[in-house]
């Protein structure tokens, strides 16, 4: 039972700021949703290894950031194999957001320049906790950082805030 409380309290504390960070990764709510999903499903099968972690929450991150990485490129493949057949992509569907030129900027990144900036920005990491997910260093975080500002300051056509 202790495991099973253990658990719920760990879905019900985290489930949100999960969900966040996929739909940060992928544009898409109900992706974000099912990504979030299949990572609590993954820690529940790991319930064992997972409560034993640092922090929990960390090690679901890790997996959401993991699975949105697979999808997209997944994505990307039946993108390029609709194009050589000359098919239409299916639509996009945009979500209702006040900040649609943003996630829209955000979704045009490329995938090392997206996942660091959800992480960071929306997901509110630290640059050491980014790097931690990502399993890259720390000036590789920061340089990523950087350049993806400059990128969205371009799409945006605003100034870059170089903090």
């Amino acid at each position: 039972m202790a495991d099973e409380t253990w658990f719920a309290q760990l879905y019900q504390g985290s489930y949100r700021r999960l969900v966040l960070t996929a739909y940060g990764m992928t544009g898409d709510l109900g992706t974000a949703e099912e990504i979030t999903q299949d990572a609590f499903a993954i820690a529940y099968g790991r319930r064992g290894r997972v409560s034993r972690t640092d922090s929990p929450e960390a090690w679901l991150r890790t997996v959401v950031v993991n699975l949105a990485r697979r999808r997209f490129r997944r994505k990307a493949t039946l993108d390029r194999i609709l194009r050589r057949h000359q098919a239409e992509p299916p639509p996009d569907v945009k979500p209702p957001d006040e900040h649609l030129d943003l996630h829209e900027a955000i979704k045009g990144l490329v995938p090392e320049y997206r996942a660091v900036v959800v992480l960071h920005y929306l997901a509110d990491l630290p640059v050491d906790e980014v790097a931690a997910v990502l399993d890259a260093p720390v000036g590789t975080v920061k340089s990523r950082l950087s350049r993806a500002r400059a990128v969205l300051a371009e799409r945006l056509h605003t100034e870059v805030d170089h903090v």
